[in-house]
C-alpha cells in the first residue's frame, strides 16, 4: 500500500511538471527579494567605475562689437557716467555640455554642437578640478569633437565598448550634467538600434534609449553594464525641451574612428568613400525586385575611377550587406563605411538581377581632384576677406554637399570683413557672378578683378540657390 502511494505521488509530480512546461499559460515564477544582499542590488559599482571619466564642458566665445562713439561724448558721459568707457567691447556666447575622458593624457570626446563656434573651453572633473582645454578636432559630420586638457596627467578614462554588441532591452546608464545642476546618473534600456533619418548628423545610425537625457547631457556617456562606453549622448526627441524617454546616442564604434584620428594628430577625419549615388528602397521598388520587404541601398549612379567603379559595382545593384553586416538603407551603409579605417578592403554583398554577387572594394578616401587651390580675396569686392577653394569629392564629403557638381566653396570668412558684412558664410558655394558660371577659384579671381557697376551673386546654401544683387 505504501509503495502504491509513493508511485501515485511520483506520477502526480510528473504530471504537474509536464503541465508547467507545456501548458499555454506557463510563466516563470516571480519572486520578491528574500535576502539583504538581493535587496541591496545596485548600479553603484558601475557608476563608481565610470563616473570619474565623465566631465562637464563649459564653452564660450566673445564677439567683438565696434565701440560706440557716444561713449566718448562728454554730454553722454555727463548723464550716464564713466561706465560707458569701461563697458566691455564684446558679446559673450556660452554653451554647456558634458564629455568623456578616453585617454589618460587628457583627451576628451564631446559633441560638436557643444563647442560649435566656441573659442574658449573649460572642463571640470568629478573631483572638482578644472582645466583649460584646446579643441583638437571638430567633426561636424558625426557631431563629435575632441578636446585636450591643458596641464595634468594620468587622468581617469573610460573603456570603449562595442556598440555592435548591444541588443534592444540591454540596461544602460546615461551620465552627464543636465541643466548645469551637476553630474547626474539616469538609468534605462536600449529602446532601439540603428535609428536613421533622425536629422542630427550625416551618419544617422543612433542608439535610442529611454534613460533620461536633458539639455547639458550632450556629449555625456551612455554606459553598458560592464562599465564601458556604449555611446555619446547627443540629442532628444521632445516637444517641451525636457526628457520624454526618447534619447539618441552616437554609437561608440563611430567614436573610435574620430578618437583614432585625433590621436594620430589629424585635424579632420578621413573616411572611405564609395563613389556612388544611392537610393532608399521603397515598397514599390522592393516589389519590382522581388523582395519580401524594403531593404538595402539601391545604386543609382557610379562615379568613374572610384572605389565603387573599380570594385565592379553597377547601376541598379542593390547593396544588402557589407562584411556580413546587413544594410537597411543608404544611411546604414554610410555608417558602416564610416566606421572602417582607410586601407584594406571591404566585402559588398549585392543583388544583381535577383542574383547574389560578392564584390571586393578598396577602402579609399575621396580624392581631391581638382586640388583645392585656395585663394583669399582682397581689394574692394563682396568677396574681400573670404577664402575660396575648388569643389572636389573630398570637399563634397567634408562639407556634406548634396546636389551641386560645379562651383567653388567658401572655406573661411574673416571676421569684420566685407564678405562677413554681406553675410557670406563658410560652406557657401559660389555658382555664378554677374551671369558668369564659376567652376574654379581662378574663374572667380578673374571675374572679380574687372570693374563692375553691380554684383550679381548666385550662391548655393543648405540645399537652396540664392540670388543677390549688390551695388
Amino acid at each position: 500500500m505504501q509503495l502504491n502511494l509513493s508511485l501515485l505521488r511520483l506520477f502526480s509530480s510528473l504530471a504537474a511538471l509536464i503541465l508547467v512546461q507545456t501548458g499555454p499559460q506557463a510563466e516563470p515564477a516571480r519572486q520578491a527579494p528574500e535576502t539583504r544582499p538581493q535587496m541591496l542590488l545596485s548600479f553603484a559599482p558601475v557608476v563608481k567605475k565610470v563616473q570619474p571619466a565623465v566631465v562637464n564642458v563649459y564653452a564660450s566665445r566673445t564677439d567683438k562689437i565696434p565701440r560706440n562713439p557716444l561713449f566718448d561724448d562728454p554730454v553722454f558721459r555727463r548723464f550716464f557716467g564713466n561706465g560707458g568707457t569701461e563697458r566691455p567691447g564684446g558679446r559673450t556666447s556660452q554653451s554647456l555640455g558634458s564629455g568623456v575622458l578616453v585617454d589618460a593624457s587628457g583627451l576628451v570626446v564631446t559633441n560638436y554642437h557643444v563647442i560649435e563656434n566656441m573659442t574658449d573651453v573649460k572642463v571640470a572633473l568629478s573631483d572638482k578640478r578644472e582645466f583649460e582645454a584646446k579643441i583638437v578636432l571638430r567633426d561636424q559630420r558625426t557631431d563629435l569633437a575632441l578636446l585636450k586638457l591643458v596641464g595634468g596627467s594620468s587622468f581617469p578614462t573610460m573603456e570603449l565598448g562595442d556598440s555592435d554588441a548591444l541588443e534592444v532591452g540591454d540596461l544602460v546608464l546615461a551620465i552627464g550634467n543636465p541643466f548645469g545642476v551637476g553630474q547626474t546618473v539616469t538609468q534605462g534600456i536600449v529602446s532601439a538600434l540603428a535609428r536613421t533619418n533622425v536629422g542630427i548628423s550625416d551618419y544617422g545610425f543612433f542608439i535610442q534609449t529611454d534613460a533620461a537625457i536633458n539639455p547639458g547631457n550632450s556629449g555625456g556617456a551612455l554606459v553598458d553594464m560592464n562599465g564601458r562606453l556604449a555611446g555619446i549622448n547627443s540629442a532628444i526627441f521632445s516637444q517641451s525641451g525636457g526628457s520624454v524617454g526618447i534619447g539618441f546616442a552616437i554609437p561608440v564604434n563611430m567614436v573610435k574612428i574620430v578618437v583614432a584620428a585625433a590621436k594620430s594628430g589629424a585635424n579632420q577625419v578621413h573616411r572611405p568613400w564609395l563613389g556612388a549615388s544611392l537610393q532608399t528602397v521603397s515598397r514599390d521598388i522592393a516589389d519590382s525586385l522581388g523582395l519580401d520587404h524594403p531593404s538595402g541601398a539601391l545604386v543609382t549612379d557610379i562615379t568613374a575611377h572610384t572605389a565603387a567603379a573599380d570594385a565592379g559595382l553597377k547601376r541598379g545593384d542593390l547593396i544588402v550587406a557589407i562584411d556580413g553586416q546587413s544594410i537597411d538603407d543608404p544611411e546604414s551603409l554610410g555608417y558602416r563605411l564610416g566606421t572602417r579605417p582607410i586601407g584594406g578592403t571591404a566585402s559588398l554583398n549585392v543583388l544583381r538581377d535577383a542574383k547574389p554577387v560578392t564584390l571586393s572594394m578598396k577602402l579609399l578616401p575621396a580624392p581631391e581632384i581638382p586640388p583645392r587651390d585656395p585663394i583669399k580675396f582682397t581689394g574692394s569686392t563682396p568677396f574681400t576677406g573670404a577664402t575660396a577653394i575648388n569643389l572636389s569629392p573630398a570637399v563634397v564629403e567634408e562639407y556634406s554637399i548634396e546636389g551641386v557638381k560645379d562651383g567653388v566653396v567658401i572655406e573661411d570668412v574673416e571676421e569684420g570683413s566685407r564678405a562677413a558684412r554681406i553675410n557670406m558664410q563658410k560652406g557657401d558655394i559660389i555658382l555664378g557672378v554677374n551671369d558668369t558660371k564659376i567652376t574654379t577659384t581662378r574663374d572667380l579671381e578673374k571675374i572679380i578683378a574687372g570693374k563692375h557697376g553691380y554684383w550679381k551673386l548666385i550662391v548655393a546654401r543648405n540645399g537652396q540657390v540664392l540670388t543677390s544683387v549688390l551695388e
